[in-house]
């Protein structure tokens, strides 16, 4: 649900969301930026697999489920601020488990988002590897500023160590896309 006085990032142009980044306002802060990055990515995932040969029995799969991931993840941007301005303003549970369930989320899909980068890096058309070691390195960002978060937000949570994870992970699928030492 996005807050009655803004608009959503999604229905922003990209000029208007790089406006908003900077301004002195609490969103979109990390999380929202995040999960902007991890559809991003996704996007790239889907781009540079669509490009692949015909051929490559997995085309179909990856392209689908990177747009998956990135229909899932969109909506976090707003999700996210929302999240963070309603915990600024009453400091309960509810928006607590909220600041920590949303960049979790980010990360796990993140995650996600980067090993299809580093499938479509190693097994689809060489000509647009770059794009999809690109997507890898904006879905490792994503996981690591969602585990940060998690981390940040929350103490004694199981899910401080299974974001970490997905951050981790993230990280080396990201290596393995970028195919420059090969």
């Amino acid at each position: 649900m996005v807050s009655s006085e803004r608009r959503s990032f999604l229905d922003l142009s990209l000029k208007e969301v790089l406006d908003a980044v900077p301004a002195r306002t609490p969103a979109p802060g990390g999380g929202a930026v995040a999960a902007i990055a991890a559809s991003l990515a996704a996007g790239l995932v889907a781009m540079a697999a669509r490009f692949a040969a015909e051929e490559w029995e997995r085309r179909a799969e990856v392209v689908g489920r990177a747009e998956e991931l990135r229909a899932r993840v969109e909506p976090l941007a707003d999700a996210d601020a929302d999240a963070y301005g309603a915990f600024l303003t009453e400091r309960s549970q509810a928006n607590v488990e909220r600041i920590v369930a949303i960049p979790f989320e980010i990360a796990e899909i993140a995650a996600e988002v980067a090993e299809l980068a580093a499938l479509v890096a190693a097994e689809g058309n060489p000509n647009v590897s770059g794009d999809a070691a690109a997507a890898g390195d904006l879905a490792a960002a994503a996981a690591s500023i969602g585990a940060r978060l998690v981390a940040l937000n929350t103490t004694g949570d199981a899910r401080v160590a299974e974001a970490n994870v997905h951050a981790q992970l993230a990280a080396a699928a990201a290596r393995r896309a970028d195919r420059r030492d090969d």
